[in-house]
């Protein structure tokens, strides 16, 4: 299945900023079993991320994202950086960024909010839960939610 983003009936393009290799695994294993046609990319601290997100050096013919799974707690750049300069680019701010952490702090969920974050869920310490909500991501995002076309490269 395939997600018609902007009229281009091209499939998801999801960056996934997460430093802990056991959330990525478990994030791709739940892309894999679901049934939409989607590409994930992994960036593992927030320097790597921007790198990706402003396609400069390898990332140079990585494709723009439609959307951005974003953790906070992240080595080199922490995710609030990341965030702050995602919405204050021109060409990077319509990209709908979810916050994806563990913190629960009520100063973190503020922070992201004015920052312009689309949405910011607590990841559970439950492997169920986790595997829930990842699939809940994907459902709402990629199937319910309209994305902006935000690159034009098709």
């Amino acid at each position: 299945m395939t997600r018609d983003i902007g009229g281009m009936g091209k499939p998801v393009e999801i960056l996934l900023v997460e430093d802990n290799p056991g959330d990525v695994r478990l994030t791709q294993e739940v892309r894999r079993d679901g049934k939409m046609n989607n590409n994930l990319y992994v960036a593992t601290d927030g320097v790597d991320a921007v790198t990706f997100l402003r396609r400069e050096g390898e990332y140079a013919d990585s494709p723009v994202p439609d959307i951005i799974l974003l953790d906070l707690n992240l080595p080199k750049k922490d995710g609030r950086e990341v965030l702050a300069e995602i919405k204050a680019d021109f060409d990077l701010k319509r990209i709908p960024v979810v916050v994806l952490t563990t913190s629960k702090a009520e100063q973190d969920i503020h922070k992201a909010y004015n920052l312009h974050a689309n949405c910011y869920i607590t990841k559970p310490v439950d492997l169920d839960q986790f595997i829930q909500v990842v699939k809940s991501i994907e459902d709402f995002w990629l199937t319910i939610v309209k994305l902006p076309r935000v690159h034009d490269d098709a």
